[in-house]
């Protein structure tokens, strides 16, 4: 809203210094200092609405004893998050962007079917929350009008199914009549991988952020004809705009981290990881990054990944032996490690590590290239 506003007075009145917020750069630094202060300002109002209401995480019986004394933190905390993202890139973006339009549907639809899980499960009391075919309905929803978007609309015409090839020059990969059921499988694991990672303190949001930042870096010369040409990857005209979105997830996530880090003073709940897996997924698709994902994503793949293993080992091992075995003390492998003695902190800031030098790899592979 503001842009249009600023604009506006830009060309009817040009006074000076009006014309900076014209730079994508200036406008995507406003997004994370608006959502930045936004979380700090709501995030102790609804920690303390939640208290009130009493509406806590319930841990579950066979998950590591220390998370225990974790029972009846407040959770849903994805309302923070997703509040502190939407304000600033209304405020602050072009919103006639078919990028910002498609990334504000998945994440705030993804969102609603997160909140509809957590309110099931902490305020209703169901076990198991929304129904596991409801929740991959609402998964697939997004992923057929997201791919069906870039496949069909003009926008996207010339490179519509088309992704970059990490590491390779000169050649790009086209999924072809693939390509729409392809983009649902990313964002249904995308969204299910940072779902299972939010599983100890500030883990999932601290490694989003860092996979954020570098996506913000790859968007923006990915909307730049003349670093798109220099880094011999797919020009996306108006993909810029969406370093605006990726700015205000940076800073509602770094606000959200201050209440989440160990001790949490609240989770996020499926409201917040669902939609935030999702919108990685979406991001990654609409900049053309999608075989990215595994690495820059690597944390999240490897988490989704001892899921898989540890389940599929099991019903193997079951079957052929009649009784089930494990790779993993416990799955995803965060719990593993707890489980192997390392305290949560420890493992949170590892993992930190590993997504910045994976970010690292990510961006250098645009060089190699």
């Amino acid at each position: 809203m503001f842009y249009y506003l600023f604009d506006y007075v830009n060309k009817v009145f040009n006074p000076p210094g009006f014309d900076v917020f014209r730079f994508l750069t200036f406008r995507s630094a406003l997004s994370a200092i608006t959502a930045l202060f936004m979380t700090f300002y709501v995030g102790p109002k609804v920690i303390k609405l939640l208290k009130k209401k009493q509406i806590g995480e319930k841990i579950r019986d066979d998950g590591p004893q220390s998370h225990k004394q974790k029972a009846g933190t407040p959770t849903m905390g994805g309302v923070i998050i997703l509040l502190c993202v939407v304000v600033p890139v209304l405020l602050w973006s072009d919103l006639k962007s078919i990028y910002i339009q498609l990334i504000l549907f998945g994440t705030l639809f993804l969102g609603a079917v997160g909140f509809l899980d957590d309110y099931l499960k902490v305020v209703k009391k169901y076990p198991k929350g929304l129904i596991a075919k409801y929740k991959l309905l609402g998964q697939v929803i997004v992923g057929l009008v997201v791919g069906s978007a870039i496949y069909f609309l003009p926008e996207f015409a010339p490179f519509n199914a088309e992704t970059t090839l990490p590491f390779v020059k000169n050649l790009n990969f086209d999924f072809s009549y693939l390509y729409i059921p392809a983009v649902v499988f990313i964002i249904t694991a995308t969204s299910n991988a940072v779902n299972l990672t939010d599983g100890l303190d500030g883990l999932a949001i601290g490694s989003f952020i860092i996979v954020m930042m570098a996506l913000a870096i790859i968007s923006y010369v990915s909307g730049n004809v003349i670093y798109a040409d220099y880094l011999n990857i797919i020009y996306l005209p108006g993909s810029g705009e969406l370093t605006v979105f990726i700015s205000a997830i940076v800073g509602a996530g770094l606000g959200f981290l201050w209440f989440n880090f160990y001790p949490a003073e609240i989770f996020m709940g499926d409201t917040g990881s669902l939609s935030l897996g999702g919108a990685f997924g979406i991001m990654a698709i609409l900049i053309k990054k999608e075989l990215l994902i595994p690495i820059l994503g690597g944390v999240y793949f490897l988490e989704a990944l001892s899921v898989i293993i540890q389940r599929g080992y099991f019903k193997y091992t079951k079957k052929k032996y009649g009784e089930g075995k494990r790779i993993f003390k416990m799955a995803p492998i965060h719990h593993h490690f707890e489980l192997c003695g390392w305290s949560e902190p420890k493992i949170v800031i590892r993992f930190y590590i590993i997504t910045i030098i994976l970010a690292i790899i990510s961006l250098a592979s645009f060089k190699i290239r």
